[in-house]
């Protein structure tokens, strides 16, 4: 019985220690220590106030969560910068009597990333992600804020997926 368990504990302790540079972020080991969000100002067409300053604090909190790495206001290792280039409102369903039955809200934002450490992991690349909703509604309030946090969530994961985590 003894050696059973000894057997088990064994098999159990190489399964834990294989995945030793992984962390449950997917990010494997990173080479830096320190983190900068530039402010990501909006230059779309069409101006939603206040969507530039949530976007940027929306991408430090992801990076802060997700990472050991420390926030700096200059000097960093890690640089994140760009600008939201796209806010689109438009019907995407029809009724029978030529009404909008839903709309899209899109929103695409242009990201710089520099990393000081690692000079071949620099990237420009447009990043974006929609939010359907009823005609019958407004885009303000409670479903305005719904449509701008569903977004950002999806937008910054695949900012963080693309520069740290390689996917």
């Amino acid at each position: 019985m003894k050696k059973t368990i000894s057997f088990f504990a064994l098999i159990s302790l190489f399964m834990l220690s294989s995945c030793g540079i992984y962390n449950f972020t997917g990010t494997g080991k990173i080479d830096a220590k320190t983190f900068q969000v530039n402010f990501f100002q909006n230059n779309a067409d069409l101006v939603e106030p206040g969507i530039d300053r949530t976007f940027t604090l929306t991408l430090q909190d992801l990076l802060q969560n997700q990472t050991n790495l420390n926030l700096v206001q200059n000097g960093a290792d890690l640089i994140y910068e760009g600008e939201i280039v796209d806010y689109r409102i438009s019907p995407m369903t029809a009724t029978a009597d030529q009404q909008a039955a839903q709309n899209r809200l899109k929103i695409r934002v242009n990201v710089r990333f520099t990393n000081r450490n690692k000079e071949s992991d620099d990237f420009e690349k447009t990043f974006e992600f929609y939010y359907d909703y009823p005609a019958t509604s407004q885009l303000q309030g409670a479903v305005l804020t719904t449509a701008l946090d569903e977004i950002f969530e999806r937008i910054t994961q695949d900012i963080f997926n693309e520069s740290l985590a390689k996917w």
